[in-house]
């Protein structure tokens, strides 16, 4: 059984190496716009299998199975993704700042008209952050492409202080519940 990740992400591909999931890795290019009214649940796994999906439609390989996964940073009402600016990575970083918020990643394989997905929900709190504590990450370029503007696994590591969840799920592949998906689906690697 092959599998193929339906991303070009390369924490995502680093993650999957660490359980030592053999794969291979392509993008799929889709409309990743909120419906109106649609929750932060609904949208991040709405992507994570349309993502799949579309990864399945567009595999050579038809008897593979295609993991999608898409992960949004929610602060009180406001979904985060990647920000489209540095003035929206600033205006992000100071809204969690001190704050406790959630990273809701979710995860999808599929193969066919078969598509099984699960959700991870994590906590996680900032320290008070200084204007130029921020513009000084923002200048690195780290956060430009990282939901809720900043990497868990990178430099913006000093400003958690509370993480409750999945150390995995926030960097954007909930391990757990990846291996989960695999097992169910029958996908053997150890």
């Amino acid at each position: 059984m092959r599998l193929y990740l339906a991303s070009q992400s390369p924490r995502r591909a680093e993650l999957l190496r660490q359980i030592r999931v053999p794969f291979e890795q392509f993008s799929v290019d889709l409309d990743e716009s909120r419906f109106p009214h649609e929750s932060a649940n609904d949208y991040v796994q709405r992507l994570a299998r349309a993502k799949a999906q579309a990864g399945y439609a567009q595999c050579q390989d038809k008897t593979a199975w295609v993991l999608g996964a898409d992960t949004v940073v929610v602060y009180r009402q406001y979904l985060f993704g990647k920000p489209d600016s540095p003035q929206e990575a600033q205006d992000m970083l100071q809204q969690l700042s001190g704050q406790r918020h959630h990273v809701m990643t979710a995860v999808a394989v599929a193969h066919n008209a078969q598509c099984y997905h699960q959700i991870n929900i994590s906590e996680v709190e900032f320290r008070p952050l200084t204007l130029a504590e921020i513009q000084a990450y923002i200048a690195t370029g780290e956060p430009l492409d990282k939901a809720g503007a900043y990497a868990i696994q990178g430099l913006a590591a000093p400003f958690i202080c509370h993480l409750s969840g999945s150390y995995s799920g926030v960097m954007g592949l909930p391990l757990y519940e990846t291996s989960q998906l695999l097992q169910e689906i029958g996908f053997s690697w150890l």
